[in-house]
């Protein structure tokens, strides 16, 4: 027969740092505690009971000394081994009861029962079953402030019944309660002693002390009293340790992964309970992080809206482009006089296997008069594959063709603008009106949308396209080009085709008396500008993100110690360390990733917003900015929420617990 006790102290002591030295709470405790035993704990307040309960229920640890359960010897057991003891072998009952508001009288006496892993139908059928034996049946989804006292303290200790504890440690039971309620919980301990359980009350009462069978008096951290109290009448341990109650059933764990999806699926839901109770203070937590993502988010597709928006102007005027001019280069003083580009150039550089086109172009300035309306006129002379070349749009009329080209015909497209201006007042269509350039009479034929390249056109200047050999003959009477405008094939590198023609037109003029103006190096020149000046926006937008993330660190902090009862709670009732840190660092991620997904939805808000006013640019919201975004403010909770959630996890369970 095994006579181990289930209790053993030896030469225990508990020693407090006191400003230069310490303080001996418990002094050479040496006690024993068998299986089945009710002992009663008495002593006036700081005599060091309270203490000597928290070193029995592995809240707190004997500065020297050994404490063995079951022959197990605590001091060589971590934080999470101790929290497991306190899962399996004790149940606490507390003077102040310490439920969670937030949570129904079923959801309190679960919490252990979650922590050990339990699956959810058999924790709510088993807390139900013993909140129906204390008489609670019909208040299983109060919560603690629907209910009195005397049954709070019920559901208190049907939460310590909830896992089978062997040990039921209960600190001053009816301190807080009438005199009935007290008797009542008095009879349900004595119950519970009646179905083999081990009680150890802690109380100054010695009437409540006088209903054990052993009463240890303590004083001034010193055991001066070991009585027998048997002759109150109870049945032996033998026959305790049969029971005659209604017996707890000791439930299998959950596998590894199972328990622990439980308890997170069970840590999720309390997390959005705490977030949905402070919900202004929650609301304001997040605002940082609305504000940082949605600026982040804004800026980035402001950005990419602008981008797109400038580079399809480029490329509606042909970003496969090369203008060739005379001269050696930009600024030079003598390209006026340089007439070695011709007609035959351009020729024969639409031979060239990469090129597409090739169209000449010659520049003047003209009056144009229409009746009695008179502007100034850019005169454009270019080939009739120009058109073709730039990409330009026709909205009216037709463009003139190759044989035009060849007839020195008097016809002229003109842009949009122009119809505006010179037109202006006309009623109908303009094409076929006649026009006067420089005395030339010439029959409108097409209008194209306006030239948007400031190169070339402005809005001050009106613009004729006519054909290149028009000009040459009719109005200039000089055959020198202004420029050659080369569109390269689309899968043609650009860089590439700019050497083949610099090398080709050098070989042609024996020398390199031209430049070449690459429109592609313009559309490469302002990608990069606008992502330097995104990123540079996105950076200075992502500093709000980084505040907002501090913000979520400091209410964090301050929810910590408001919180820090709870924590006491579920450290006592068995929760390890790491389920406190996950509790804490879920409801930090939930803060970030709820703000980050209204942010977004600012962000769009304000996107929709930004169309309403017909702004030539708009903000173009891509997939990858919106994930990363989220990825963002997740990685913001986690990092600022891990302070706060290690700061919880290490705190020590007996001064969570006492500080109420």
């Amino acid at each position: 027969m095994n006579t181990q006790p289930l209790i053993s102290l030896e030469h225990l002591y508990r020693h407090y740092p006191s400003g230069d030295g310490f303080t001996t709470v418990l002094e050479d405790i040496n006690l024993t505690i068998s299986k089945g035993e009710m002992v009663a704990i008495v002593g006036a307040s700081g005599s060091g009971k309270s203490t000597l309960m928290n070193i029995l229920g592995c809240l707190d640890r004997p500065s020297e000394g050994k404490y063995r359960i079951s022959g197990r010897e605590t001091s060589d057991l971590d934080s999470d081994e101790l929290a497991q003891l306190r899962r399996e072998h004790f149940g606490f009952i507390f003077q102040r009861y310490h439920l969670l508001n937030e949570l129904s009288a079923v959801g309190n006496v679960e919490i252990p029962a979650i922590y050990a892993g339990q699956n959810r139908e058999n924790r709510q059928e088993i807390a139900s079953g013993i909140l129906g034996r204390l008489g609670l049946s019909d208040k299983l989804n109060y919560r603690p402030g629907q209910l009195s006292g005397g049954q709070q303290q019920r559901v208190s200790i049907a939460r310590a019944l909830i896992n089978d504890a062997d040990i039921i440690l209960a600190d001053e039971p009816t301190g807080a309660l009438d005199k009935h309620s007290g008797e009542e919980v008095l009879k349900i301990l004595e119950e519970l002693h009646g179905d083999g359980k081990t009680i150890i009350i802690v109380t100054h009462d010695h009437n409540v002390a006088a209903r054990a069978e052993r009463i240890i008096e303590i004083s001034d951290g010193v055991i001066i009293s070991d009585k027998d109290n048997t002759a109150v009448g109870v049945s032996s341990v033998q026959d305790r340790a049969n029971g005659s109650g209604v017996q707890m059933i000791k439930q299998r764990g959950m596998a590894g992964w199972r328990s622990f999806a439980d308890r997170f699926n069970e840590a999720l839901l309390m997390a959005l309970r705490s977030l949905s109770t402070h919900g202004l203070r929650t609301f304001l937590t997040m605002l940082g992080i609305i504000i940082g993502i949605a600026s982040v988010v804004c800026v980035v597709a402001l950005g990419k809206g602008s981008s797109e928006h400038i580079l399809k102007q480029i490329s509606d005027l042909g970003t496969n482009t090369l203008e060739i001019y005379p001269g050696r280069g930009a600024g030079d003083l003598d390209s006026g006089r340089v007439t070695t580009l011709t007609t035959a150039d351009a020729h024969e550089l639409a031979k060239l296997p990469y090129i597409v086109a090739a169209t000449p172009a010659v520049l003047t300035m003209s009056t144009a008069r229409f009746g009695h309306m008179e502007a100034n006129a850019t005169l454009m002379g270019v080939s009739d594959q120009y058109f073709l070349t730039l990409g330009s749009k026709l909205l009216e009329g037709r463009f003139f063709d190759e044989q035009s080209v060849l007839d020195n015909a008097l016809d002229a497209v003109i842009d949009e603008s122009t119809r505006k201006t010179l037109f202006a007042g006309w009623q109908g269509s303009v094409i076929g009106q006649v026009v006067i350039l420089k005395n030339v009479p010439v029959r409108i034929i097409g209008i194209i949308e306006s030239d948007r390249r400031g190169f070339d056109a402005s809005e001050q200047r009106l613009s004729f396209y006519l054909p290149y050999t028009t000009i040459q003959t009719r109005i200039t009477g000089t055959y020198s080009l202004r420029s050659i405008t080369v569109r390269v094939q689309d899968d043609t590198p650009m860089e590439m085709a700019e050497t083949g023609v610099t090398a080709f037109l050098s070989q042609r003029h024996g020398e390199k008396d031209f430049g070449i103006y690459n429109a592609d190096q313009i559309r490469k020149t302002i990608t990069k500008t606008t992502q330097a000046l995104s990123l540079l926006v996105a950076s200075i937008a992502f500093i709000s993100l980084v505040v907002g993330g501090i913000g979520v660190m400091n209410i964090m902090l301050v929810s910590v110690t408001e919180r820090i009862n709870e924590i006491g709670v579920r450290m006592a009732v068995g929760a390890r360390r790491s389920d406190i840190l996950q509790q804490f660092l879920i409801e930090a991620v939930l803060v970030c990733l709820i703000g980050g997904m209204v942010g977004i939805a600012v962000a769009l808000g304000f996107g929709w917003l930004f169309r309403q006013f017909n702004t030539p640019f708009e903000l173009a919201y891509s997939p990858a900015s919106i994930i990363a975004a989220l990825v963002c403010s997740s990685v913001i909770g986690i990092s600022f929420g891990f302070l706060p959630a290690r700061k919880a996890s290490n705190l020590d369970p007996v001064a969570c617990l006492v500080r109420d």
